[in-house]
Formats: structure tokens, sequence, C-alpha cells
């Protein structure tokens, strides 16, 4: 079988298949318990399926959140039910069904691709839809939407998969606050203008193209520090102190060894915080204090084989001037400065 252009993960494919399967279920299930209906009245609707996939293999496409999935569908079948009672030939009412809910789903900006399906159902299905009418909308095709999207929120977010979609938030406006690479690199209005100017009605989150173009800018920057890993940059002869030692021995240690921080370890070796210059000599602490009261905890750490690219929007956005490096097991390898972040990329990219 020839691969589509997009690749899936074998997670994301058991995700598609297993939310699918017991989203329908459920959905046709819930349905099934409503009293009352004519007879002949399907449980669960052919448009389902369609809403299905988005939900399940596309959850963060703008088509499958759940304000146009509900409203698309409910409001589309309202129009497939209104094309079938007021227009008589059937070729014609399905035609002016679809007709009608594309443009009025645009127009309330809930545009979901299976909700041109569910007007067409309405407009040309069995004598138990038409019986039924504008409840049609609520039950079976609400019900099923609404079992669907509860599925789809529980299975996505088990899973890992961040369900309704919140694209990233925008950078703050160029000054003084915004991160350096925002000030200096691409924004999201950049993308929102660019959007605007191609005017084809994409239908992607402006966020998240920024977010796709940073990743980008990231492996493009990876590729060319030739891969580097930041095993490969730390300082592996660390300084460390303990949770429950005196804020003089930190003290000592700095000056002793000329460095401006310090990891702060457990007995074992793993990394619970780290203690700066700032925190020793710009508090109001005593000598004898443990450095547990001063220290920053949690810490933000790297791992040996994390890219050296990614470490730029760790210490230029988040201001962070010392890393500590974990191996495998999670106990201190290293730590990283920005200086040595700075001549490694002195190196890449003006020396090259």
């Amino acid at each position: 079988m020839r691969p589509g252009p997009v690749g899936y993960r074998r997670a994301e494919v058991l995700r598609g298949g297993l939310g699918a399967l017991v989203g329908i279920a459920l959905a046709g299930l819930s349905a099934s318990a409503v009293p009352g209906g004519p007879a002949g009245l399907p449980w669960i609707v052919a448009p389902m399926g369609a809403t299905a996939v988005l939900l399940f293999a596309a959850p963060a496409s703008p088509l499958a959140q759940p304000y146009p999935v509900l409203v698309g569908n409910t409001v589309s079948t309202l129009v497939g039910v209104a094309a079938g009672k007021l227009v008589d030939d059937v070729t014609l009412a399905a035609a002016v069904a679809v007709g009608v809910a594309i443009p009025l789903m645009m127009v309330l900006r809930c545009v979901h691709p299976p909700g041109g399906a569910c007007a067409l159902f309405a407009a040309v299905g069995t004598a138990a839809v038409a019986d039924h009418g504008w409840a049609f909308a609520l039950w079976p095709v609400g019900v099923d939407t609404v079992v669907l999207l509860a599925v789809a929120a529980l299975v996505n977010n088990l899973t890992g998969r961040p369900y309704p979609h919140v694209p990233e938030p925008p950078p703050p406006p160029p000054g003084t606050d915004a991160p350096p690479t925002s000030r200096v690199g691409l924004r999201t209005e950049d993308v929102r203008a660019a959007m605007d100017r191609l005017d084809q009605g994409l239908d992607v989150m402006p966020g998240d193209v920024l977010a796709l173009v940073r990743d980008a800018e990231a492996h493009a920057l990876d590729r060319r520090l030739g891969q580097l890993r930041v095993g490969a940059l730390m300082a592996r002869d660390v300084r460390t102190v303990q949770p429950q030692e005196t804020l003089y021995r930190a003290r000592m240690l700095m000056n002793q060894h000329a460095v401006k921080a310090l990891p702060v370890v457990t007995e074992d070796g793993r990394v619970t915080g780290i203690v700066t210059v700032h925190d020793l000599f710009n508090l109001d602490v005593a000598a004898l204090d443990p450095v547990s009261r001063v220290m920053s905890s949690p810490v933000t750490t790297v791992g040996v084989d994390t890219p050296v690219s990614e470490l730029v929007g760790l210490m230029a956005d988040r201001g962070l001037r010392h890393l500590p490096v974990v191996s495998d097991d999670g106990r201190l390898a290293g730590i990283v400065t920005r200086a040595e972040l700075v001549a490694v990329l002195h190196r890449a990219l003006v020396g090259s």
C-alpha cells in the first residue's frame, strides 16, 4: 500500500481505531436508549463515521473542535429537514440542503464536513426521518454527536493528545517583555497576516503554523550544528550541594571554584534544585540557613542526548543561565551554561 502524505505513529493509529470503535458503539447505544420516535428511525447516522475520523485521527484540526462539530452537525441537520419539507423533488432537496448548509456553517464559523452529510441525509432520508421532523436534529444526531465528543475528549486526553485542541498562545508584543527569539523572529501576527494575504481560507490556526515553523527552525539549527548533543558540550566536573547544607558552604564553593550556580542534589545524585549567586548574595538570609531555603525548585533540566539547538529557547526565551544535565536514570551528569552555548553558536553560525 502506498503511504499517504502524512505518516502516523503506531500510537496514533491505535488511538484512531480504538476511539472510533468505542465512540460509535456508545453513540449508537445511547441513542437507542432514548424512548419514543417512529418505527425504523436510525439510532446512528452515517455522517457520524466521518465525524469520528476527524475526532480521533485529526483532533487538532479546527474542523474537529467541539463548537464546529456540535453546531455544524445540528444546524445542518435542521437545514436538511427544512429542505425535505419544502422541496418535493428528492434530488433538488438534496442539492438545496447541502447548498444552504455549507454557507450557513461558514457564516456561523462552525464548518464541519460531516455537517454537509447530515444535511443530505436529513433531506433524503427514510420516511421515519421525515416523520421525526425537527426532532431528528436532537435525536439521534445531537445525541450521537455529544457522545462522540465526550469519548473523543476522554480517549485523546488519556492517550496524551490534548482535546479540545488549544493552539500555542501568541507571544507578547515586541518590547522588553517579549522573549528574544520573538523580538527578532517570526510572530503569530506575521503568520496571521500571511494567511490573510493568501486569502485561501486555510483551515489551520496561526499559532499552530508558528509552532511548526519554529520546530522546523530548531531542526535546521540542529542540522547546522551537526546534531550536536548536550553531552558533548556540558561540563562534567560539577560542584554540588545538598539541600540541608548551609548557605555559608555554598558561598565558599562558589568563591573557591569561580562558579555562579550550584546544582542541589540528593544523596543519590538526583537534582532537586539549583542555587545561584543571586540567591546567596542578594537575598536577606543568614549564613547558617539551609540551601533548601533559597534554592529554585523544581529546576529545569535537560538530558545528555538533548539537541543543543533546544537550549536556545530555554536560555534565550526563559532567561536560564545554568542548566543541570541529567542521565537517563535522572542523576546529575553535568551542567551547561549560557557562555558555552554562545561559543558553540558563534562557531556554527559565524565561523562556518
